[in-house]
């Protein structure tokens, strides 16, 4: 996959490491408002192995507070800045679902993967920009916006109608131009507990679309309500459960914890080779 100059290589699974310039995102330790934060996270990461650093300047948690378009650009643009210095040759990626941001980030700093947790759906011309630039799209499932999505769970079957809603998605990207896609479930997203592990299971399906997949499981309620702890205690569990994202054929893995991440594909590569 190019983005820009760039090349990422996902024969491997790739760790994507959150760095989060917000106050409240859901994991308090992903938190990074200073220029000296940043770094250390940036820097760290990208010792571990991380091949993509996905910046965010809004948080996505259910019912975040809203945050002015010119705010959550600084915010991104900080974070971006810090990468493009410390760390020039690993990959952005930029959590938003604004068109405006994604367009200014780009324009300042060049080919960065849009990461929309909508889908385009709260703010279409985010696909145009997509477009335009050439740049990868995480297409991601979810309904409403962070702040009504977990009203908003009621499936027949929630594999078939997200299969549906990929196979509408990425038909309608193609058709403006958008070319490489990288399919997320959005685990977390509009979804109870019983619904992510219905997913998890036939994560699978997903690959049948021919594009790479994208797992975001790290320290989510889909963890912490079944282990009856909380998002600082859930990194047994999400090193668990991104196992089982491997399996399912996830690509990438969008994680806190960049370290247990790395650890967690270099078993699973030793394993799949050992296996067959």
């Amino acid at each position: 996959m190019k983005i820009g100059t760039q090349t990422l290589d996902l024969e491997r699974p790739a760790v994507m490491t959150i760095v989060n310039v917000t106050p409240d995102s859901f994991f308090v330790n992903s938190r990074s408002m200073h220029v000296e934060e940043i770094t250390m996270r940036v820097e760290e990461a990208v010792g571990w192995g991380a091949k993509i650093i996905d910046i965010g300047g809004y948080s996505s948690r259910p019912g975040a507070a809203e945050v002015p378009v010119d705010e959550e650009v600084d915010r991104v643009m900080t974070g971006v800045e810090v990468v493009r210095e410390k760390a020039p040759n690993v990959i952005i990626s930029i959590d938003t679902f604004r068109a405006e941001v994604a367009r200014r980030v780009i324009e300042k700093f060049g080919p960065c993967i849009i990461n929309d947790i909508s889908a385009g759906q709260i703010d279409p011309e985010i696909v145009d920009v997509a477009a335009q630039t050439g740049v990868p799209y995480v297409l991601m499932h979810s309904r409403g916006n962070p702040q009504t999505m977990q009203e908003m769970t009621d499936y027949q079957d929630i594999v078939r109608e997200i299969k549906d809603f990929f196979a509408e998605k990425i038909a309608f990207l193609n058709g403006r131009g958008v070319e490489e896609i990288i399919i997320d479930p959005g685990f977390g997203f509009a979804k109870t507990t019983p619904q992510n592990f219905r997913l998890l299971g036939n994560l699978s399906e997903l690959q049948k679309f021919g594009y790479p997949v994208l797992a975001g499981i790290s320290r989510k309620s889909m963890i912490y309500n079944v282990l009856e702890n909380s998002p600082v205690e859930a990194l047994a569990g999400t090193a668990s459960l991104n196992w089982a994202c491997l399996q399912g054929g996830a690509n990438i893995l969008r994680v806190h914890d960049t370290l247990a991440a790395i650890e967690v594909v270099k078993l699973y590569n030793y394993y799949k080779n050992v296996n067959g």
